[in-house]
């Protein structure tokens, strides 16, 4: 992949820094733990997001201006960004959103196991095997919507350091895991079809390196999204299939490599 080239490498750099730290903590490595670390994670976060968003051929949605929340293994949000000039520039209800699916991947994720928003659409039917857990864990509003909107999406975002909670059933959320499959939190972008979303989350945490997945509920036992609902039930084969947007983004999820292959 010819994109990210300097700013893979930074957050490569940020994560073998962040493992070593993590060899010998007894909690889990605080990936923002000061101002100047969410500044970092912030410029590359952005980064990541604009470059992704703009090969939007590679997305399958409506191409779209995105927003994208990096929290911490705490819950707590480190980063968010959009890829447009403005906040008006994205629909401005996925801001919460794409905090809401990065808590729900990190909350619902384990060291051992990935879970990623588009895994849970299923299980949260009525009669699926986690009904009820939407209606868990309801964001903050006073964290959510407060502060200046001119600062949403850049360094100084109102939702930084604090946590935002939440918990949302749709693609675009995925845990974290570093070159040592350590889960140090997760991200999560909305903005555009649930599907596209989930793509862009993909592609951003695979050219960040943080894609050490170390299972879960595909054929790969990855955090991909699957697409097996039955159109005639409207019922997921495994339990954790998400509805399908469109073939294009359909057949693109389906082309991802597993997990930490590389692209």
């Amino acid at each position: 992949m010819k994109i990210l080239t300097q700013s893979k490498s930074l957050l490569l750099g940020c994560a073998i820094a962040l493992t070593s730290i993590a060899t010998n903590a007894a909690e889990p490595v605080d990936i923002c733990p000061d101002a100047a670390s969410r500044t970092f994670i912030h410029n590359q976060l952005e980064t990541l997001l604009k470059q992704v968003q703009a090969s939007s051929d590679k997305n399958g949605g409506f191409g779209f201006n995105m927003w994208a929340t990096v929290v911490n293994r705490a819950g707590v949000v480190c980063a968010v960004a959009k890829s447009g000039a403005d906040s008006g520039e994205q629909w401005p209800g996925s801001r919460v959103i794409s905090a809401q699916k990065a808590n729900t991947a990190n909350s619902f994720s384990l060291p051992d196991f990935a879970l990623s928003t588009a895994n849970l659409y299923s299980a949260v039917q009525p009669g699926g095997t986690l009904f009820g857990l939407q209606e868990s864990n309801p964001v903050d509003t006073s964290v959510a919507y407060a502060g200046d909107a001119a600062a949403y999406g850049t360094a100084n975002d109102p939702m930084v350091g604090k946590k935002i909670g939440g918990v949302n059933v749709f693609g675009g959320g995925l845990p974290l895991y570093d070159v040592n499959g350590a889960l140090l939190g997760a991200v999560g972008v909305s903005g555009d079809s649930s599907c596209a979303d989930h793509n862009i989350a993909w592609r951003m945490r695979q050219d960040a390196n943080m894609d050490h997945v170390p299972g879960g509920v595909t054929a790969n036992k990855d955090d991909n999204i699957i697409y097996d609902i039955d159109p005639t039930t409207s019922k997921s084969k495994d339990g954790w299939g998400h509805p399908s947007c469109s073939n294009a983004a359909k057949t693109i999820a389906e082309g991802f490599a597993k997990a930490g292959s590389g692209s």
